[in-house]
């Protein structure tokens, strides 16, 4: 039995701790399977609010706002790894507070965003007075609590929907997942990341009724939950092993050899003569290197150049007089400008040096390459941090052109959102190209970025090369199997061996269809009950 205090200590731990131990689950805690309960506890809180009358509407979002900082604030853990900021001249004390700020505005925006969920969940349970009071057995079948479990799971994938719209979009349920559960990942060809997450959802949430019903000694319905949870479990498993065991039946003349450069530059020294210098000779070997061992094409990270290369004399420019000598296509990762504005961009050269194509990054890092509500927070940052920060957006209907085919492409902070690539595919795009910088972050981090890609990849059923600055550049194939993978803060080369591909999976067809029916579904059976409750 669930105490009814609102202000409980062990209430509030409770919510704190489940959702704590849901930040667990991602990379590098990688305690997945902790994700199909840590839900369970905020369910029950929430539902018991639905069925307590006394509690006050306006006090509802306590409980999952605690949740949702211990979900967000344990999974971006890794963002305290931007101080030390000395190097760019911030003084200690505000490289500390320019560290907890940005946690901090992630981990609340976390937690405002499920507490959004509890409180329409709630708001949408008394509504259609979906639930019994404890103790009540006069109606013993499982109808009430399986509408509950559809309007949370429906509510859930609309906020983060929505919430993938926004620009501080990281931590999804999905991520959970990946890249262990490779079988549920698969959900994620039907109908992109929300399926995965509504997955998650749906069990916790036919967990928790089932002990709502044991608590009110309902037996045969905790029995009825118990037994529905576990075939819905088995049954997404099973559809998800269909998928993943699904032959990759690629042809011969498909294959292309990419050879990564993961150049290790720190970026305490990567805007200043000495990295520089570092750069153009650890891109231009390992480009030579890989030439050498006959790759068709070469990928470098995001910002490897850290300056606009594109403008410079390239006669006196030895990276460019190496292309010109070896003839292997190149994506350079390196600023561009639009319009008189800066932009991450990857650039697509020919063996001949011609400029093919260009991507500019969609998704800039808020607080790291630009400004939200900058009229408002540039007055805050300008009196901790001499930088400026001021690139721009690119546009979301980018097609990227090869000397083979069209890719799709990423750059860091874009590997986060499945519609960039959903979109590309849909546009031809035949394999995934990332390119990131991923320092001054750690490990954890690092993992994390790389369990996103994997989840790209199997949503678009391509192989993705992905090549990083620090770590952990890679190669991931359709079914999200992790071929190679480099080390930590390391220079390495790698050639990759990638097949072009056109298929098309649910999701690359339809997008996310799945939470637009759940809703649908969800609203007409709630209404229906409000109108039969009169």
């Amino acid at each position: 039995m669930i105490a009814k205090s609102l202000n409980s200590p062990t209430k509030l731990a409770i919510a704190f701790g489940s959702g704590a131990l849901m930040g667990l689950t991602v990379a590098p805690g990688n305690v997945w399977w902790l994700a199909w309960v840590a839900l369970v506890p905020l369910w029950v809180l929430i539902r018991t609010q639905a069925i307590d009358s006394s509690i006050k509407f306006k006090r509802v979002w306590l409980y999952p706002l605690l949740w949702g900082f211990g979900f967000h604030g344990v999974g971006i853990a890794w963002i305290r790894d931007l101080h030390p900021l000395t190097w760019m001249g911030v003084p200690w004390l505000a490289s500390v507070a320019i560290a907890l700020f940005a946690w901090g505005c992630i981990t609340l925006w976390g937690g405002a965003l499920v507490s959004f969920w509890g409180w329409s969940f709630r708001f949408c349970l008394r509504r259609g007075k979906v639930g019994l009071p404890y103790g009540d057995t006069s109606n013993l079948s499982v109808g009430l609590p399986l509408l509950s479990v559809l309007l949370g799971t429906a509510l859930w994938c609309l906020t983060e929907g929505l919430w993938s719209q926004s620009a501080l979009w990281w931590t999804s349920l999905s991520l959970t997942q990946s890249p262990h559960d490779l079988l549920i990942l698969h959900l994620g060809q039907v109908s992109g990341p929300n399926a995965v997450t509504g997955a998650i959802v749906a069990i916790n949430g036919l967990l928790a009724e089932a002990w709502l019903s044991y608590s009110s000694s309902s037996r045969s319905r905790t029995k009825g939950l118990l037994a529905i949870a576990l075939t819905l479990f088995l049954t997404l498993h099973g559809i998800g092993a269909w998928l993943y065991t699904r032959p990759l039946v690629e042809s011969p003349n498909s294959q292309l050899s990419i050879g990564i450069i993961q150049g290790n530059i720190p970026t305490r020294i990567k805007l200043f003569e000495e990295g520089i210098r570092r750069a153009v000779t650890a891109y231009t070997d390992g480009y030579r290197s890989l030439a050498a061992q006959g790759v068709d094409a070469v990928l470098m990270p995001e910002g490897a150049f850290p300056y606009f290369w594109m403008g410079m004399n390239r006669s006196r420019d030895p990276f460019y007089q190496t292309i010109l000598q070896e003839g292997v296509p190149v994506w350079i990762g390196t600023p561009g400008l639009e319009n008189g504005k800066v932009t991450q961009s990857l650039f697509t050269l020919s063996g001949t040096g011609e400029i093919i194509s260009r991507y500019d990054k969609i998704k800039p890092v808020p607080l790291g390459e630009y400004l939200p509500f900058e009229p408002i927070l540039g007055r805050v940052i300008s009196r901790l941090s001499p930088v400026e920060l001021s690139m721009i957006p690119g546009s979301r209907n980018q097609h990227i052109d090869t000397p083979f085919g069209r890719a799709i492409a990423g750059i860091c902070f874009d590997s986060a959102f499945a519609y960039i690539f959903r979109d590309q595919a849909a546009a031809g795009g035949q394999f995934i190209l990332t390119a990131s910088n991923n320092d001054p972050y750690g490990a954890a981090m690092m993992a994390q970025h790389h369990a996103q890609d994997v989840m790209r990849a199997i949503e678009s059923d391509r192989w993705a090369v992905r090549a990083t600055n620090t770590g952990f550049s890679g190669l991931v194939d359709p079914h999200g199997r992790t071929i190679w993978i480099s080390g930590f803060r390391t220079y390495e080369t790698y050639v990759a061996t990638i097949y072009r591909r056109q298929t098309q999976t649910l999701f690359v067809r339809w997008g996310d269809w799945l939470t637009p029916m759940l809703l649908a579904i969800a609203g007409g059976v709630l209404i229906k009950r409000m109108k039969d409750e009169g």
